[in-house]
């Protein structure tokens, strides 16, 4: 299937801009790299942001539903004191004794069931998965990569390869086998784990049959760029034991569902009953502060970095770490999981009504607070549901209220909002949705 690689984007000459905007554009046209790209067919301007809310020039306010990196808040008071406070002091890296670096680490492996007790800081949640791609590829001897069908890993070349999420033109490393999920292929939920057993031993077949070997299965543990296919609990163990037979490393993404976002476990791949061998972080851990880290078990991680060198000026260093610090201090101080569970409850109940009142809604999925919502009408195309997705996020867009689109056809709406989301956020949201599909459905043309 040939897809717009961001389908909801701006395009030139599709709406009237405001010479301010106009303006704006054609500077950044001028200066910037074709590969950035403007999100919504109008773009917005975004001049603060607070809390569950971002303000544009005129101080017009948007509800945020889509941004995962802020999860406790835009511009949170107290992770920005923490941040200021220690770049006053010293920002320096990870070569010196620092106490706080040490005390954080404690704090996060913390989190984590006792076999993942070591941590390597880096800056973002590609290097992060970069870095485990090699640990895998160096314990266990072998180059194979199995991921999902539609899965993004980040921007490294290493983990571009092995992404299929981003388009043709970026080739995939022969190395790489992609597995179908049991949800996408429309498998019952009583044989999804045999059907994904089955894809990953194939894939496992096929790398030994040709001298690679499997190194690591790699995996997002809510399966985001797939369509958020979280069900059923433990669908991968079977998977996971399989690659484990044949040396291979498990390694869980928790870039998108970690630090809380799932509501009822910090940790995406608790959902499943499983302990990976590496966990890798990234984009909430530092609130928009660029950290992240791999959490691995003692013998890979020693063996790695007993054999092979690593260094990685900017990774924890003690402004991130600090800021790190306030942000895990914030998630289990303010009780933010028990938080997501609640206000989830009500914004799936509230979707679920939804599509019991009105035509648009196929399917709804979630752990925690990111859902996927599939959208379209019965008996339409592939390409309708498509477009009709995106009307209604651009027509959202208008009204003040930010979400986007995933899967692989870009007709599931991506719904994430900041952890710190309260009921009259769930509310307000729910009221812009409802009215979106409505309006959206009102001028659809129907399926032939």
């Amino acid at each position: 299937m040939s897809v717009d690689l961001m389908p909801n984007r701006f395009r030139p000459g599709e709406v009237e801009l405001s010479p301010r905007e106009a303006e704006l554009i054609s500077r950044r046209d001028s200066v910037l790299g074709a590969s950035y790209r403007l999100q919504y067919r109008r773009p917005v301007h975004f001049v603060r942001g607070e809390g569950m809310w971002l303000y544009d020039p005129d101080d017009r306010a948007y509800l945020d539903f889509y941004n995962n990196v802020p999860s406790v808040g835009h511009c949170n008071p107290e992770v920005n004191a923490a941040m200021a406070d220690q770049a006053n002091r010293l920002n320096a890296n990870t070569r010196y004794l620092e106490p706080r670096l040490i005390a954080y680490a404690e704090r996060l492996l913390d989190t984590f069931p006792g076999a993942l007790d070591r941590v390597v800081f880096t800056c973002t949640g590609s290097e992060s998965n970069d870095l485990a791609l090699r640990v895998a590829r160096l314990v266990s001897g072998n180059e194979g990569v199995i991921v999902t069908s539609y899965a993004y890993h980040g921007t490294s070349a290493a983990v571009a390869a092995v992404s299929p999420n981003l388009g043709a033109a970026v080739k995939l490393s022969p190395f790489v086998r992609m597995v179908a999920l049991p949800g996408p292929s429309s498998v019952p939920d009583d044989q999804a784990a045999e059907f994904f057993e089955a894809e990953v031993r194939a894939a496992i077949a096929d790398l030994q049959r040709r001298g690679i070997g499997v190194a690591a299965l790699l995996f997002d543990s809510i399966f985001s760029s797939d369509g958020v296919w979280i069900d059923p609990s433990g669908f991968i163990a079977g998977a996971v034991a399989a690659v484990r037979e044949v040396g291979g490393l498990v390694i869980a993404d928790e870039v998108q569902p970690g630090f809380g976002r799932t509501g009822e476990h910090m940790w995406g791949f608790e959902h499943h009953g499983i302990v990976p061998d590496l966990v890798t972080l990234g984009k909430p851990m530092g609130n928009g502060f660029p950290i992240g880290a791999v959490v691995g078990r003692r013998q890979p991680m020693e063996f790695f970095g007993h054999t092979a060198r690593y260094s990685n000026t900017f990774a924890g260093n003690t402004v991130g770490i600090a800021t790190a610090d306030a942000v895990l201090t914030i998630l289990k101080r303010d009780r933010i999981l028990d938080n997501v569970v609640k206000v989830s409850q009500r914004l799936r109940g509230g979707l679920e009504a939804l599509a019991m009142q009105a035509p648009g809604i196929r399917a709804i999925r979630n752990a925690g607070l990111f859902f996927g919502v599939d959208i379209g009408l019965d008996g339409s195309s592939a390409a309708h549901r498509r477009k009709m997705a995106l009307d209604v996020v651009n027509t959202m867009r208008d009204d003040g209220v930010l979400i986007s689109t995933t899967g692989e056809n870009e007709d599931t709406l991506k719904v994430r909002p900041p952890l710190v989301c309260q009921d009259e956020h769930v509310d307000l949201f729910l009221a812009a949705i409802r009215a979106a599909l409505s309006n959206v459905v009102a001028r659809a043309d129907r399926p032939r």
